[in-house]
């Protein structure tokens, strides 16, 4: 059975995404409107959700934690973006998770317009889980198979009934599926019909239905291929400019957070070693994880592939459930030394203009300035 087709601009955008090899590294133009930021909506502080680890099957006793966050600070303002970028396993998803309300925290609090979303109950949670959607990571996994297109689109409806008129509901939703690029008249299929990227803005479309705020994007083209995270990439900014919206875009692939995103967090081992704009951080990376993961990046262009700074680390990342003292890199830095081991460094500006969580932060030019 083929795939259906994408519907309109949609399909012929496919066949020019297809042609570069990713998404360009450079921001687009109109990108420059976005400079001026509003009101903060989102602020997270001290945020932390360590899991029990236990023993036993009849009697259960905790013998220790894994902690998955540990002293996140994140600030998402009005129609900004703030790219979240780690390696797998460092806690990236745990804190979508804790965000959207789908997680309680251990500690440190979540605040949505000056409100703690962890305190919130019944009627205030309701109303803030219309405000901040979340974007799933797995197209596939993400939606019911044994539901329409159209139900799954709307089913956030029949929770907030005041969101859309009962009646008017089928046209709102043939309105959201031609706005993300997909067919009007694909409300009656399945999502078993529909390719990787459909799906993912299956998923798009869900999270726009209630007419959000903030909406938490966790790896929402990790599993798609490379011309397809071009179409999804470009949707989200066109919708971000079209509906005002705000987005935490988690993501391991630093070619594509560069391109959305106004400021840049990098996380390991639960906790955020360097923060800053997107030209700080991928231009004069300070914390050496930062500077080992840029160099990990492959470049495209074949005559700069020879000035770029080789970095290899050396060890395993550490165990979340047993973390190494103070600085939490130490044990895979170069530049380690024994006040690493004994004082965890704070994530402030040690004069490379952006906070960084490294007692010997430097700033330090890993890939090619003129790789744009």
């Amino acid at each position: 059975m083929s795939e259906p087709r994408e519907h309109g601009a949609t399909a012929a955008s496919s066949l020019s995404a297809s042609t570069p090899a990713a998404p360009s590294l450079s921001k687009p133009a109109g990108s420059g409107a976005r400079g001026a930021m509003g009101e903060t909506l989102l602020e997270v502080r001290g945020l932390q959700k360590h899991f029990p680890l236990t023993q036993g099957i009849v009697f259960k006793r905790t013998i220790g934690h894994v902690r998955a966050v540990d002293g996140v600070d994140l600030t998402l303002r009005r129609g900004e973006t703030v790219g979240l970028v780690g390696e797998s396993g460092c806690g990236k998803s745990t804190v979508s998770k804790l965000i959207v309300a789908l997680e309680r925290p251990t500690a440190g609090s979540i605040l949505y317009k000056g409100k703690d979303v962890a305190r919130m109950g019944g009627r205030a949670l309701k109303e803030y889980r219309r405000e901040v959607q979340i974007i799933f990571q797995d197209p596939y996994a993400s939606l019911n198979p044994r539901m329409t297109v159209g139900d799954i689109v709307a089913e956030g409806w029949a929770v907030h009934a005041d969101a859309a008129p009962r009646k008017g509901r089928l046209k709102r939703t043939q309105e959201l599926l031609d706005r993300v690029g997909l067919n009007p008249d694909y409300v009656n299929r399945y999502p078993h019909q529909f390719s990787g990227g459909q799906r993912q803005r299956i998923g798009i479309a869900r999270a726009l239905a209630l007419q959000p705020e903030v909406i938490v994007c966790d790896e929402p083209v990790s599993a798609l291929d490379v011309s397809v995270q071009a179409q999804v990439v470009n949707l989200l900014e066109d919708l971000q400019d079209e509906f005002g919206l705000s987005y935490l875009f988690i993501a391991h692939d630093l070619s594509v957070v560069r391109h959305i995103s106004d400021r840049v967090a990098v996380m390991y081992l639960g906790s955020i070693v360097e923060e800053g704009t997107d030209e700080q951080v991928y231009a004069s990376p300070s914390h050496p994880y930062t500077q080992a993961l840029l160099s990990s990046v492959p470049l495209h262009e074949p005559h700069l592939r020879g000035q770029k700074d080789r970095i290899l680390l050396q060890g395993d990342v550490p165990s979340p459930a047993d973390p190494p003292s103070g600085c939490r890199f130490r044990t895979r830095c170069w530049k380690a030394q024994d006040v690493c081991a004994q004082e965890a460094p704070a994530l402030v500006d040690r004069g490379q203009g952006h906070p960084s969580a490294c007692h010997f932060a430097e700033a330090r030019m890993v890939v090619p300035v003129d790789v744009e």
